[in-house]
């Protein structure tokens, strides 16, 4: 069984097909039928496209939500924050494995 990947655009890419969106609703067009028309021409899919061209409205805050940059920061921390659950984690064990030992080695005293 093979998996599909995903193919990758550059950020230069994405914004100026974000752009090119704005451009032709600004000439009459609706979002879906602009977001439709650039992403066949730019070979990705409508809803690739949707999610940037939102993305984009977010970060001029145009739209409610994290910015790109927010976004990034938070899946920076949430890394930190699992990786730190694995340390603790591991750091509990071996406090407990330690403890017993030390059990283990004063009853046989």
């Amino acid at each position: 069984m093979t998996q599909k990947t995903a193919k990758q655009f550059s950020p230069e890419l994405r914004e100026r097909a974000v752009r090119m969106v704005q451009d032709r609703e600004r000439e009459g067009g609706t979002q879906w039928e602009s977001v439709g028309a650039i992403a066949a021409k730019i070979g990705c899919s409508r809803e690739t496209l949707r999610r940037w061209v939102r993305q984009g409205e977010r970060d001029k805050g145009q739209r409610p939500g994290p910015a790109t940059e927010e976004r990034e920061r938070i899946r920076v921390l949430e890394r930190e924050v699992r990786e730190l659950r694995q340390a603790n984690e591991i750091l509990r064990k071996a406090s407990a494995y330690f403890a017993m030992a030390e059990l283990d080695r004063r009853s046989r005293t």
